[in-house]
C-alpha cells in the first residue's frame, strides 16, 4: 500500500503553534491558511490537533475546525478534548473524516473508542497516543504530553484494537519538535504489534529522517510539523525524495 504524507497542525486556538516535547509553544499562523498551504502541496491528509482543550479542561471549539475543514479536500482528522459521542457527531457533520481520540480514552472511559467505532466505523476513529520513554519500554501520556496515565504503549495499543480503533497516531514526546529524527524503536514496536495503520509522528527535520523512518520502521504513514512550518521542505520534495528512493507514495 501507498504510504501517506500527513501535514500535522498543533492548534492551541486560534493559532497553530510548535512545541518542543509538546511544551515552548510558538505560533506559526492561522490553520486555514497552513491547511490551504498543504492541501495545494499535495498532503494525503491533515491532522488538527487543538491540544490545550484536554488541558484546559474546555469544550471544544467547532468554530475552528469547521473553518479548516472548509479549505480541504482530503481526509481530514480532528482532535483535541473529544469526550462523546455527540462531540464526534458534531465533528463529523463539521466536515472532519476521522476523530482522534487520547485523553478521554485513557482518563476517564476507554469504551468510548468501541461506542465510536460502532456508530461510525472503525476507519474513522483514530487513537492518538503520545508516547515517552522510561527505561526499556515506553509509557501513555495525556493533555498534550505532560501527564503520565500508567498505561504501556504496547498493552495500550493491544486492548485499543480489541475496542476497536481503526487506526494508530503515534507521536514521541521525546523527540517531537526536536527535529532530530523520529523514534525508530517506538515505530517498529507498535508496528510489530498492530494490525491497523500506523502514522509515525515527532521528529521529522530533514527529508533523510523521513526516508530513515520509512525504510526501517514502514509505517502506514508519515505526519510532519516542524519540517513543514519552518518551510525546510514541502509535501512536494518529501514525495519526491521517497519516490527517489524506491517508496510508493500515495500520487
Amino acid at each position: 500500500m501507498s504510504l501517506r504524507v500527513i501535514a500535522k497542525l498543533d492548534v492551541k486556538p486560534p493559532y497553530v503553534v510548535k512545541p518542543v516535547h509538546f511544551e515552548g509553544l510558538r505560533k506559526m499562523g492561522w490553520p486555514t491558511d497552513l491547511a490551504a498551504k498543504y492541501y495545494l502541496q499535495g498532503a494525503d491528509e491533515v491532522i488538527y490537533t487543538d491540544i490545550v482543550a484536554s488541558l484546559y479542561q474546555r469544550q471544544i471549539l467547532f468554530d475552528f475546525i469547521e473553518a479548516t475543514a472548509n479549505e480541504l479536500f482530503i481526509p481530514f482528522a480532528v482532535g483535541g478534548g473529544v469526550k462523546t459521542i455527540e462531540d464526534c457527531s458534531k465533528l463529523f457533520h463539521l466536515g472532519a473524516d476521522k476523530i482522534t481520540i487520547n485523553t478521554y480514552a485513557v482518563q476517564e472511559n476507554k469504551n468510548i473508542i468501541k461506542q465510536a467505532s460502532e456508530i461510525f466505523g472503525a476507519q474513522s476513529v483514530v487513537l492518538n497516543i503520545e508516547a515517552k520513554k522510561w527505561g526499556d519500554h515506553w509509557e501513555c501520556y495525556t493533555d498534550c504530553g505532560r501527564i503520565r496515565s500508567g498505561k504501556d504503549v504496547m498493552e495500550w495499543v493491544d486492548e485499543a484494537q480489541q475496542l476497536g480503533v481503526g487506526e494508530i497516531f503515534l507521536q514521541s514526546v521525546d523527540c517531537d519538535g526536536r527535529q532530530g529524527g523520529y523514534d525508530i524503536d517506538l515505530v517498529r514496536q507498535v508496528m510489530s504489534g498492530v494490525d491497523v495503520p500506523v502514522i509515525a509522528a515527532s521528529g521529522a527535520g530533514s527529508l533523510d529522517d523521513v526516508l530513515t523512518v520509512v525504510q526501517h520502521a514502514k509505517p502506514s504513514a508519515v505526519a510532519l510539523g516542524s519540517i513543514l512550518h519552518y518551510d525546510k521542505v514541502s509535501i512536494v520534495d518529501v514525495k519526491q525524495h521517497l519516490r527517489d528512493n524506491g517508496v510508493e507514495v500515495v500520487l
